[in-house]
């Protein structure tokens, strides 16, 4: 007999105290993040810069992470280990899916905008120069993990409990707003927000790969091996 898969087990420490994190990480972060270092470098007694900054800030949210999701973490990774090929069989077949649409998405990003420059990749691309191995470290470990455990994890483990279809649309509408609505809000521009449709595949695909697999190590090994790759082809 089969096993059965699953996606659930959140306690309701998680639910709580996670939600609460999630809605912070979203929506007040982006923007308060630059001035909290900024006040904690005075604190200090010396200027953090930016690359130092951008370490500081995934490195707590990794360790927010792990303490908040602790149980959540247990539990998927013993159903990592109860059958590794699925895993990575999907990660694998991620790949290959997210290569094959992305190109859909961006050329339906180009009717819409003409902005069609992924943010993200601008970003990375930005930073690596001054500290490629920090900046390494962000993209295809810490910021995999964190926003797997909370996308995933969180908002589409908790909403598949009550709805599939429900949790996916969710999960990657709030993925793909997390990547834009602070650039529509500090350039002062709505029109940013159209960028979204970049980042609904992605989206899609990463909670395929946990829904299939059952475990999050499967969608944090696709997003750590779209992120190395995009990397690669940045700097080549």
């Amino acid at each position: 007999m089969a096993r059965k898969k699953g996606t659930g087990g959140l306690t309701n420490l998680e639910r709580f105290g996670g939600t609460v994190f999630f809605v912070f990480y979203l929506l007040l972060l982006p923007l308060a993040a630059g001035p909290a270092l900024r006040l904690l470098g005075q604190l200090l007694g010396r200027r953090l810069s930016e690359n130092m900054g951008s370490a500081v800030y995934y490195y707590t949210l990794f360790a927010v992470t792990m303490i908040l999701f602790h149980s959540l973490l247990g539990k998927t990774t013993r159903r990592f280990l109860d059958d590794p090929a699925l895993a990575l069989k999907t990660a694998g077949i991620g790949i290959v899916a997210y290569y094959g649409l992305c190109e859909l998405a961006s050329r339906l990003g180009g009717l819409l905008s003409d902005r069609t420059a992924n943010l993200n990749d601008s970003a990375i691309s930005s930073q690596i120069g001054s500290a490629p191995h920090m900046t390494l470290l962000i993209v295809i470990f810490l910021a995999p993990f964190v926003e797997e455990t909370l996308f995933r994890g969180l908002v589409f483990g908790g909403l598949k409990e009550k709805s599939r279809a429900l949790a996916y649309v969710v999960s990657c509408a709030l993925f793909a707003l997390l990547h834009v609505w602070q650039f529509a809000v500090v350039n002062r521009d709505a029109a940013y927000f159209l960028l979204m449709v970049q980042y609904l595949i992605p989206g899609l695909i990463l909670a395929w790969a946990y829904d299939h697999s059952g475990t999050l190590w499967a969608s944090i090994g696709l997003h750590t091996g779209l992120n190395a790759l995009s990397v690669l082809a940045g700097i080549s």
